[in-house]
C-alpha cells in the first residue's frame, strides 16, 4: 500500500497537466478557427 502512496501524487499531477495541455490546444484550436472565419469573412466583404 505505501507504494500507492508513493506514486499517487506523481499520477495526480500527470493527470492534472494531461488536462492543463488539453485545455490549451483546445484553446488554441479554437481560436484559429475563428481567426479563419473572421478571414474568410473579410475576404468576401473584399470582394
Amino acid at each position: 500500500m505505501e507504494y500507492l502512496a508513493v506514486i499517487l501524487p506523481s499520477l495526480a499531477v500527470g493527470v492534472l497537466f494531461y488536462f492543463a495541455i488539453r485545455s490549451i490546444f483546445n484553446a488554441d484550436r479554437a481560436e484559429r478557427e475563428a481567426l479563419a472565419a473572421a478571414e474568410r469573412e473579410a475576404a468576401q466583404k473584399r470582394d
